[in-house]
């Protein structure tokens, strides 16, 4: 029987840039989802604000600029204008949002792994444990952590599993993943 897990989000990551008011080292600021958007006659800007960690300080993560307002979906504005979080979560994810912003995401402490409940542990005990993982978002995570974190193992043990055979899966369990995978434990 096959199990299904799922990563799941369950905040906002911390956006990875430096601050324009402190440069501090930490570089993390905290999004709160809401925007900002200014209109020059015929043309749009929009911005999601960041807060620094350190410093408090706000920043701006550029989403439209200097774009022509007709240009622009009524429905995107409406969102923009309703602090939808939804959308700041897609926007954080959109590459060309990250790129332009020079930015990288931080997931640490903002995801969770939902096993369905503690009873493919019991199976375990029995001879093959079969579990597709599936990313609510895309979030990378070693594929070693989660199977540590689902089957209640150490990292070690997981990856003297994998050294054994034991663990196999048609990706590499070793690397970080964002995407959805499978695999088999044999015991």
């Amino acid at each position: 029987m096959l199990n299904s897990w799922v990563v799941m989000p369950t905040c906002l990551p911390l956006v990875q840039r430096r601050c324009h008011a402190c440069a501090c080292a930490c570089e993390r600021l905290r999004t709160s989802g809401k925007f900002r958007v200014n209109a020059h006659h015929k043309l749009i800007d929009a911005w999601l604000l960041a807060l620094c960690t350190a410093c408090g300080a706000t920043a701006k993560i550029t989403v439209l600029e200097r774009m022509n307002v007709r240009s622009v979906r009524p429905e995107l504005l409406d969102r923009l204008h309703g602090n939808d979080p939804a959308l700041a979560a897609e926007l954080l994810q959109d590459p060309v949002v990250r790129r332009r912003n020079r930015m990288a995401l931080d997931w640490d402490d903002a995801w969770r792994l939902d096993t369905g409940g503690s009873d493919h542990l019991n199976r375990a005990v029995l001879d093959v444990l079969d579990v597709s993982v599936r990313f609510a978002a895309r979030i990378p995570v070693r594929p070693v952590r989660l199977i540590a974190e689902g089957c209640a193992l150490s990292r070690a043990e997981v990856e003297r599993l994998i050294t054994q055979g034991s663990l196999v899966s048609a990706v590499r369990l070793r690397s970080r993943l964002s995407g959805d995978f499978t695999f088999t434990l044999k015991r």
